[in-house]
């Protein structure tokens, strides 16, 4: 049976992208221990995503690639920005490379990775590290069930224990 929207689907999935080079390069695997489970049609994934996955069954496998733009976007030049060193007086100035956990006025998190720091600021780029790259995804659907009233009324799924993770 394919996945239908306000279903709990349970997967596993081994990501990968492109280096700057174009060469293949591993990002993330989750596994039947560690699987990801989610509340299917209801935006929690990327469209694209969903779109290759909702014909399969359980036990179905797949392959497919999510082109940039139908992914984490393009990469935005404008999205590099500098932060005053004042903004981590009492601590250590961050490493180039780490990621900042940042929010906006408006409560949105979002992640910085630094570029640069300089005594004046740290330089980050604010763009999701998966813009501008191409996603390749090897999936297998481990399970599929109607969501409950309860997960429904949440908008995501739940484990066994109550929240999976949210």
């Amino acid at each position: 049976m394919a996945l239908d929207k306000n279903q709990v689907v349970t997967l596993k999935y081994v990501l990968h992208t492109n280096d700057e080079n174009g060469e293949k390069l591993f990002v993330e695997e989750t596994s039947v221990e560690n699987p990801l489970t989610f509340l299917y049609g209801v935006g929690m994934m990327i469209p694209k995503f969903e779109e290759e996955i909702k014909n399969l069954a359980i036990g179905d496998t797949t392959s497919f690639e999510i082109a940039p733009n139908e992914g984490y976007g393009e990469r935005d030049p404008q999205a590099v920005t500098q932060l005053p060193v004042d903004m981590f007086q009492g601590q250590e100035l961050p490493p180039v490379g780490a990621i900042l956990p940042l929010s906006d006025n408006q409560g949105n998190n979002f992640q910085a990775v630094v570029l640069e720091v300089t005594p004046e600021a740290v330089v980050v780029d604010l763009n999701h590290p998966m813009a501008g790259r191409p996603l390749f995804f090897d999936v297998e659907i481990l399970n599929a069930r109607p969501a409950t009233e309860e997960e429904l009324a949440h908008g995501h799924a739940h484990g066994p224990d109550g929240h999976s993770g949210h």
